[in-house]
């Protein structure tokens, strides 16, 4: 695959992402404007997490059933058009239904576009494409905020919303003429038989399993951090604006750098040592992070950059890995494999949210802290023990040095 044609593929699932995540630096804003209380504020979060996965489970896998160029082109204009709805809600209802529609199509861009990545991409090639797609993602998410705040501070959370419509059909034209062609699958599935068979897929492919466990307790400590950071950057003594709570999300970029390198990584059988590693800084990153609640001045935000800059790198590191081995799979089932994995990220997104903003009302930053680091504890030990599921398997053939056999990655 050519270096523009990757290039693009990032770029366009950067930006699709981003919709899913603008509303967090706009918590504060958004409680105010529609006098929602701040314990109750990350249900904005949430109700667009419960519309991502209706996306995974509804629309992803339209992929495999219908031409994905015409399928993108679709989905970008009706999410341009639900953008348009939140810049103009009028109620707390109101915002709610816009946010799950955002969620549902923003979700079903960003996914379908990796799934399509995956699929234009050599065997060969395929960690380091979908690495690339995904340091998209990534970048996308974190801008994300840093562009929120920004232009709430000029203009308005709902300019945020306006301008993102604008550029979601400009992006539109763009894939129309860009994404390369891809054969319709061969014999597709009716879609209600669609749906159902991602069940068997969950229920069949370990693999899948595994991975999608880790991402949902991963996710989940992401959406820990970067749901509640607003909360006691927007207080005193801090008083930051949107534009520079914003800007913590730019530290964060140093993830992106992980998303190819995880990605040849895995190309050369060292997924496990890469899970391991990322999952390790993953747990460690809530040190930092925890002392910039117990110190002040400069001090506090060194110790929260560094914090921020460790957990991104790890869940970049651990997303990369993780799609990358699932993609191994045939390219007929790649949208309703992203569609079932990213299940678990949802999930633990949106619990992660609701569970940050009702600690931080309880216990403060430092519950949030106990809580994130909690879950990351958590993932690194069920990696651990899914290392070696069954001692009786028989051998593989022999590979090439510093390869790893098919357990070794799964």
């Amino acid at each position: 695959m050519s270096g523009p044609l990757v290039a693009l593929f990032a770029c366009a699932s950067g930006l699709s992402v981003a919709n899913v995540y603008y509303a967090q630096p706009l918590l504060d804003a958004l409680a105010a404007d529609f006098a929602i209380g701040r314990a109750a504020i990350g249900a904005v979060i949430t109700v667009t997490q419960v519309g991502s996965v209706l996306a995974l489970l509804l629309l992803v896998p339209l992929g495999d059933l219908l031409p994905r160029r015409r399928l993108m082109l679709a989905q970008l204009l009706a999410l341009a058009a639900a953008l348009a709805g939140v810049g103009m809600a009028s109620s707390a209802a109101t915002l709610m239904m816009g946010m799950l529609t955002v969620g549902m199509l923003g979700t079903a861009m960003t996914q379908g576009l990796i799934a399509y990545a995956a699929s234009a991409s050599a065997e060969s090639e395929r960690g380091r494409v979908v690495g690339a797609a995904q340091g998209g993602v990534v970048a996308g998410l974190l801008l994300a905020r840093a562009l929120a705040g920004l232009i709430a501070d000029l203009a308005g959370w709902r300019a945020v919303y306006a301008s993102s419509a604008l550029a979601m059909i400009a992006m539109a034209a763009l894939l129309w003429r860009t994404l390369p062609m891809l054969p319709a699958p061969a014999r597709p599935l009716p879609y209600p038989r669609l749906i159902a068979s991602m069940a068997t897929l969950l229920k069949r492919d370990r693999v899948l399993r595994v991975r999608g466990t880790i991402a949902m307790l991963m996710f989940a400590a992401f959406g820990i951090l970067w749901s509640a950071l607003v909360l006691p950057l927007s207080a005193p003594p801090y008083n930051y604006s949107h534009t520079a709570i914003g800007a913590f999300g730019l530290v964060g970029l140093a993830g992106t750098l992980a998303a190819s390198r995880a990605g040849r990584w895995a190309d050369r059988g060292w997924a496990q040592r890469a899970s391991g590693g990322a999952l390790l800084l993953l747990l460690l990153s809530w040190l930092p992070l925890g002392l910039f609640g117990v110190s002040s001045g400069p001090a506090a935000l060194v110790a929260l950059i560094v914090g921020i800059v460790a957990l991104d790198l790890g869940v970049q590191a651990l997303q990369v890995t993780n799609q990358s081995l699932i993609f191994r799979a045939s390219s007929e089932a790649h949208s309703r494999l992203v569609g079932c994995y990213m299940l678990f990220y949802a999930v633990g997104s949106g619990s992660g949210a609701i569970a940050a903003t009702s600690m931080y009302e309880v216990a403060g930053w430092t519950g949030v802290c106990l809580l994130g680091g909690a879950v990351s504890a958590a993932a690194l030990l069920f990696w651990a023990t899914t290392l070696h599921p069954s001692k009786a398997k028989p051998a593989l053939s022999p590979q090439p040095r510093g390869q790893c056999r098919h357990s070794d990655t799964s």
